[in-house]
């Protein structure tokens, strides 16, 4: 015989009702189906109960509340002409509720054993009306009051079945076939037939014992979920169901928080080996899961992952603990004389100290237990500190797979590390059924997130990016180009870029849920807020997501302040902007220590070559052992195309004027001109090299006169160039006359930093260059008589945009 069980959520309301009419008339008769009683209604018989041991009548309005409840789904249930007889049994039950609510309100005390007749009745009225209801619809049903043949001791709350009696009388009582059995969930009565109930799960308990009983096939536990899924889907979005799941994994993932069975109530089944199938009431056709002994072999390592928002850590420590047998059987001793419940237990091999996770309720009297207890042992010293954690919360990934799969811890603290979320204590059982960890509760969502991720990748892995400047042309481009080639990196890569945050110069807009690369700028137009740089940053904290990426595309000179806060936040920040890695020494030290500190990543080998990879190959030459000598450089994509274009019969003034019109300046040429630029720039490199430089220890030789750089507007600046016209003819047709060509080159030699305009001959490299190219020469102790050329594009919106994209997709790699 078939065993079904519905919860609250499948007879909490009239169309659930007839969901669960229509899945009982689907099933080969004979079957028993066993109720709990309607959604919430437990909960409203125990506060009557208590409102009636305070004498406070206000319990007779909530009482009528629960009895209108029954009665409209009569007679939305049952036709007009059937109800009488229906709603007398159902008034008489109620009835007997005012009566014992009466005396509790007289004798101003609700023991466990009256809760327990109390509770009784929900499971009571939802089957005796589903029971009509079934064969007023030409279905066969029997109501049988599960007290009648479930046996306990009377340990009421939490009663101990008798199984020996219980086992006789639901054979005898459930013998006849062509019948659907229609059990009360949850209770159960003594030998005197005083009501009794089995605790929590009982409804799932109820199920199990008859199943069990019966030898049934298969029990189904219909609920409102898809069955046991990965992770809990209001965390998670892309958990997903558990098709099998052994025993052990079901019981392991509930232990942790999953929520939608009990299955220690589900022992006597699984002690006779019968599959339970957990099934969506609301979507039948769903397959659910199966849990069983004997699962398939899973395509994962883990099977879920499952939490418990909130926990206390109780740390109990002292050198008196070293080598002293006992102290753990006095502690648990304890605990357990005062029925308190242990949720995870850690000890260090030290036997320096033992720290266990408790609810937080009791937290503090957990602490004057212990106190009490280990009196004498804190007065000797041997105890030194009992400490309480508060604000944790736990997180368990199971799996049988994990018995045969190396390195699952390794990957399970990997991903917490690059996340920034702190491991406070851990725990893991010999089987390698289940590695649980505790953490901050504050991180409980991104925990959930990276892991589920890192492990089932069903969607792909996800970087959230938070861009500052997109309105600018590195900013746009790079939205361009990371949505041109988002469909390859699903593909090849597994790999979503969710644009989670924008913000330009007037708003800002943060969607968790991911940004539409298509019509971003309306997006941040009618729904952005006004800018404020500061809440964005803090708002960036507070939705603390998984694989968080800050790229600062701005030009902006004191969002610097930002990037200490976020690095420490365990964002990692990509940037073109030079501003952080050209202020002081110091400043420059203090994020790549914090980087260090938090590990995450600071990425900005845009700063130098736009897209040439001048950074990584400096890196690169060092981190392998060789030794830099020199630096020579062509680093302004402005300054080479005016000196490639600089030919005679030109005037410079126009030169510089037709550079601005490509759009290769600053809307004032004089920030390029002054070398400014390239002087952050030659400084970021000797800092690559372990210089300790300051900016203004670079030697700048002017390529501009002091009047040029004094001159009011851009067009009084045109005209002392004009004015100064020859002295840049002098300089060019003394280079040509000697068969050279006129460069602005930035060096590094000896831990000096120079730049200037500088004649070269027709010898490599700097001769041949032409438009905005950049090139750099790194003379080192490997490549000393053949220095190393890097040349390419310097400057340019595409290129720069590419330098930032290839940063984040190397930092997926790394987060990945």
């Amino acid at each position: 015989m078939k065993v079904l069980k519905f919860g609250g959520t499948s007879v909490g309301t009239v169309d659930s009702i007839n969901q669960v009419i229509r899945i009982i008339s689907e099933n080969k008769q004979p079957i028993a189906v066993v109720y709990s009683a309607m959604g919430g209604v437990t909960n409203k018989l125990i506060e009557i109960g208590t409102l009636a041991s305070k004498g406070d009548l206000k319990y007779l309005d909530v009482l009528q509340s629960i009895e209108e409840r029954h009665f409209s789904a009569i007679r939305a249930l049952v036709d007009v002409k059937s109800q009488s007889s229906i709603i007398a049994k159902i008034k008489g039950n109620f009835n007997e509720i005012e009566d014992l609510l009466k005396g509790i309100t007289f004798i101003r005390e609700l023991s466990i054993r009256t809760m327990d007749l109390l509770l009784s009745f929900g499971e009571r009225l939802s089957t005796q009306i589903i029971t009509f209801v079934l064969n007023e619809k030409g279905i066969n049903a029997k109501y049988i009051d599960a007290r009648d043949i479930i046996k306990t001791n009377s340990n009421f709350g939490f009663a101990e079945v008798d199984f020996e009696k219980t086992n006789a009388l639901i054979n005898s009582s459930l013998a006849e076939k062509n019948q659907v059995y229609c059990i009360t969930g949850f209770i159960a009565s003594n030998k005197d037939n005083i009501t009794t109930t089995l605790g929590r799960g009982g409804s799932d308990y109820t199920a199990s014992i008859i199943g069990a009983a019966l030898g049934s096939e298969v029990i189904e536990i219909w609920t409102d979920v898809n069955g046991m899924m990965t992770a809990d889907p209001r965390k998670v979005k892309n958990a997903f169901t558990i098709p099998d799941i052994s025993y052990s994994e079901a019981m392991e993932l509930s232990h942790f928080g999953a929520k939608v069975i009990y299955p220690p109530s589900l022992v006597p089944a699984f002690i006779k080996n019968i599959p339970i199938k957990v099934l969506n009431t609301f979507e039948s056709s769903h397959s659910g899961t199966t849990i069983s002994k004997e699962i398939n072999q899973k395509g994962y390592s883990i099977t879920g992952i499952s939490s418990i928002d909130e926990i206390s850590l109780v740390n109990l420590q002292g050198n008196g603990m070293i080598g002293v047998a006992g102290v753990s059987a006095k502690l648990f001793g304890l605990l357990a004389d005062n029925k308190i419940s242990v949720i995870l237990i850690s000890q260090a091999s030290s036997e320096h100290s033992i720290c266990f996770a408790v609810d937080p309720k009791s937290a503090e009297n957990v602490r004057e237990i212990l106190e009490d207890g280990f009196k004498a042992e804190i007065l000797n010293g041997d105890i030194e500190n009992i400490s309480i954690q508060n604000n944790l919360s736990i997180i368990a990934v199971v799996g049988e797979g994990m018995k045969s799969s190396s390195g699952t811890s390794g990957k399970l603290f990997s991903v917490l590390g690059k996340n920034g979320i702190n491991v406070i204590a851990t725990a893991q059982g010999s089987s390698e059924l289940n590695i649980s960890v505790v953490i901050k509760k504050k991180d409980i969502s991104k925990a959930l997130n990276a892991i589920h991720e890192t492990f089932f990748e069903i969607d792909g892995f996800t970087l959230n990016l938070y861009l500052v400047g997109p309105s600018g042309q590195i900013g746009k481009t790079l939205l361009k180009q990371i949505a041109q080639q988002s469909g390859y990196l699903k593909k090849e890569k597994n790999l979503n870029i969710k644009i989670t945050g924008l913000a330009n110069t007037k708003k800002m807009l943060l969607d968790s849920n991911g940004i539409a690369l298509e019509n971003w700028k309306e997006n941040l137009e009618t729904a952005g807020e006004k800018i404020n740089l500061s809440e964005f940053i803090t708002d960036i904290q507070t939705l603390n997501l998984a694989n968080s990426i800050f790229v600062d595309c701005s030009a902006d000179k004191d969002i610097v302040q930002y990037y200490y806060p976020l690095l420490d936040s365990n964002i990692s920040i990509v940037t073109p902007n030079k501003v952080a890695n050209s202020g002081t020494y110091e400043e420059y030290l203090a994020l790549r220590n914090i980087a260090k500190k938090r590990n995450v990543k600071f990425l900005y080998e845009t700063n130098v070559g736009a897209g040439l990879p001048l950074i990584n190959t400096l890196q690169g030459l060092i981190n392998s052992g060789d030794r830099i000598h020199k630096i020579e450089a062509v680093l302004s994509g402005t300054l080479s195309f005016i000196f490639n274009t600089f030919a005679a019969g030109l005037k410079f003034v126009d030169v510089v004027k037709e550079a601005k019109a490509k759009g290769f300046t600053e809307p004032d040429p004089r920030d390029d001109l002054s070398g400014t630029d390239v002087a952050r720039k030659i400084l970021i490199l000797a800092r690559e090299c372990g210089i300790k430089l300051e900016f203004n220890e670079v030697e700048n030789i002017p390529l501009l006169s002091a009047d040029a750089m004094a001159a009011k507007s851009v067009d009084d600046f045109y005209a002392v160039l004009e004015n100064e016209n020859s002295q840049y003819e002098n300089l060019l047709n003394e280079a040509l006359e000697k068969g050279k060509v006129l460069r602005f080159i930035a060096s590094l030699e000896n831990g000096k930093a120079k730049l200037g305009l500088t004649s070269v001959g027709k010898s490599p490299p700097f001769y041949n260059l032409a438009g905005s190219e950049n090139i750099v020469s790194f003379t080192t102790e490997r490549y000393f008589n053949n220095p190393l050329v890097i040349k390419g594009p310097g400057a340019g919106a595409e290129v720069t945009a590419m330098g930032v994209f290839a940063d984040i997709i190397s930092l997926s790699s790394f987060l990945a």
